[in-house]
């Protein structure tokens, strides 16, 4: 988000329901499916099997309509103008899909003009404020902005990855150099240089190995800037990159076949199965820095079956309400670091571990 809407965030502690069910393309259950209720969503640049930003949010979306039994149907957009979003916006709305969520800071200016335009539709935008393209925040009655506290993800990562290192070199790929992706690479070296100082780590970072790609679907993009980070010596690349990010994964995978060790940090979903060998038996992915997005998602639309639906409000999902963390599983680290790792994370939700949204403390 924009510096100058920090100011205007208000950090909800939002109930957590369990899920339950699997995720699928198709809403299933028993019984008639309540068609007063239809759940849309677009997605944004990418797929909808992004492993990343947009599976998740679809993911929450199957999620709760499974549940409920509801309908559900996403749309990929063309392009990423603003006209393109609007245009799959009104086709859900026309095809009485009223409940839309969007997810990514494209659909600012988009939710904006829909959420006046579409009075009777409620829209959920995740990692986004609704404005006219001047940056000044304007959350409708029927829309929910929810963001998520990247940098302490990051934190989480940099740590777990200190610890299970102990000494070496790491990197960082960006999909587009904007704040939420910015926030979770300042987190992860906030978190290397927290371990360097207090747990005994000794783990850098260098300038040249904090690489944003501009995109977050350029997968063979992902895949050479991760080989040339490996090839100069990094051992563990933090991607946070959308489909960019699959790109180093693959990498990593080739080179583990080849016999090198070395390692990639998932970002908002837990990415481990992705990193898995071709006969499953070890996942180059050694943690992810995870954004409930799923849980956002869902909650959201349960919160409008029960007539709960915070309109107008802005949410924070962060460490204190469980918004973000590490998978609950994390087989690559020890028993130790998960330990540790989790006492750090009470600390962040006691608030006697402070992390900076903000660029500053940074390893050199």
């Amino acid at each position: 988000m924009k510096k100058g809407l920090l100011a205007s965030i208000i950090t909800v502690m939002t109930t957590m329901l369990f899920l339950v069910g699997c995720g699928s393309d198709n809403s299933s259950g028993d019984g008639e499916k309540d068609t007063s209720f239809k759940v849309g969503m677009v997605t944004d640049a990418g797929t909808i099997d992004d492993k990343s930003f947009n599976e998740g949010t679809w993911n929450g979306v199957v999620e709760a309509t499974e549940e409920l039994n509801l309908e559900n149907k996403y749309l990929k957009p063309a392009g990423t103008l603003e006209s393109d979003y609007m245009a799959e916006i009104t086709n859900l709305y026309d095809a009485d899909f009223k409940f839309i969520v969007t997810p990514g800071f494209k659909f600012e200016t988009a939710i904006f003009n829909a959420q006046s335009q579409f009075e009777d539709a409620k829209f959920v935008l995740i990692d986004g404020t609704p404005h006219n393209g001047d940056f000044n925040s304007v959350v409708g009655e029927n829309t929910v902005s929810i963001f998520f506290a990247e940098h302490e993800a990051g934190f989480l990562a940099g740590i777990a990855t200190a610890l299970e290192l102990q000494e070496g070199e790491t990197g960082f790929i960006g999909g587009m150099e904007i704040p939420p992706v910015q926030k979770f690479n300042w987190g992860f070296q906030q978190g290397l240089a927290y371990a360097n100082e207090n747990l005994g780590t000794n783990v850098t970072i260098k300038e040249e190995n904090v690489v944003y790609q501009g995109s977050f679907d350029d997968m063979a993009a992902g895949q050479q800037i991760a080989a040339q980070m490996y090839s100069r010596g990094v051992d563990v690349i933090f991607a946070a990159a959308g489909g960019v990010g699959v790109g180093a994964i693959n990498e990593a995978k080739t080179r583990v076949a080849d016999g090198e060790n070395v390692w990639i940090v998932g970002v908002d979903v837990d990415q481990y199965e992705d990193g898995l060998n071709e006969d499953g038996t070890k996942s180059v992915v050694l943690t992810s820095a995870t954004k409930q997005i799923d849980k956002a998602a869902a909650d959201m639309i349960r919160a409008e079956k029960e007539g709960k639906f915070p309109g107008g409000e802005t949410l924070m999902f962060d460490a204190k309400n469980d918004g973000v963390g590490l998978p609950a599983e994390n087989p690559n680290l020890s028993d130790e670091t998960t330990t540790k790792v989790d006492e750090v994370f009470e600390l962040i939700k006691s608030g006697e571990v402070t992390v900076s949204p903000e660029q500053g403390n940074l390893i050199k």
